[in-house]
């Protein structure tokens, strides 16, 4: 398939728990397709959300896709800052999130990584992808590549909460991965903003997750409208007048 620039911009959440999903989800259904939930197991990363908040909200995932009121229309992507085992990927896809990445820097070797991405679509996700911290080597996803649908860079230097700066260092990572793949969908997360997203795009990033702004914006909608139209303008070539 072709590589195409039609940039996706997708809204995050850091959930305390299943009405804050719900909620951010009904705030972020009139505008986007996706929505992006951040999940943190406390180990992985310092810090700690839903479902790993209080030992009993692991249960919650098994009956996630019943009880949880999403908006028509939307769909849910998982991003595991965790140690992604078989059994808790698997938990996700049944829950009825569509997409799941996993970082490479959770698990020991190719094998078990591969096996892992096969049980999540055999769960049920629809697409599954790694995500590489922002000073993993992107050499360390070669031998494990055809498994992926995407790659998931990380464009902050300390990943887990909202806010942080963009690590300038991300957008050669996004040329290097895209001379390399050249059709492969390449997400980035972190510090993107109306200032970051059109070399992001230009660069080669076709997904791309906003956090802080959207959370912090007195007019999301809006504020998403502004970072589409900026990301579109990575499409076409410095110094073209979009019509």
């Amino acid at each position: 398939m072709k590589y195409l620039c039609d940039p996706q911009i997708i809204p995050s959440v850091v959930p305390l728990d299943v009405a804050h999903i719900e909620s951010y989800g009904t705030l972020v259904a009139g505008y986007a397709k996706w929505l992006h939930v951040d999940i943190d197991d406390g180990r992985f990363e310092s810090e700690t959300t839903w479902p790993f908040r209080q030992p009993l909200q692991l249960q919650e995932l098994d009956t996630f896709r019943d009880a949880v009121n999403i908006p028509a229309g939307l769909s849910l992507e998982a991003h595991l800052m965790a140690y992604a085992t078989i059994e808790l990927g698997e938990k996700f896809a049944r829950a009825g999130f569509k997409r799941l990445t996993v970082h490479r820097e959770a698990f020991d070797d190719d094998d078990s990584l591969r096996a892992a991405l096969s049980a999540y679509r055999a769960a049920g996700a629809q697409e599954v992808g790694l995500a590489l911290k922002i000073d993993t080597p992107l050499s360390s996803i070669e031998e494990i590549i055809d498994a992926c649908d995407f790659i998931h860079l990380m464009s902050i230097a300390d990943i887990g909460l909202q806010g942080r700066a963009f690590d300038e260092r991300a957008l050669s990572r996004v040329e290097e991965l895209h001379a390399m793949y050249p059709d492969l969908m390449v997400c980035v997360d972190g510090g993107v903003s109306e200032a970051t997203v059109e070399e992001l795009v230009r660069a080669g990033a076709n997904r791309l997750i906003v956090g802080h702004v959207l959370a912090e914006s007195s007019n999301p909608e809006k504020t998403y409208a502004q970072i589409h139209e900026r990301a579109m303008r990575g499409c076409v070539p410095r110094g073209a007048v979009l019509s």
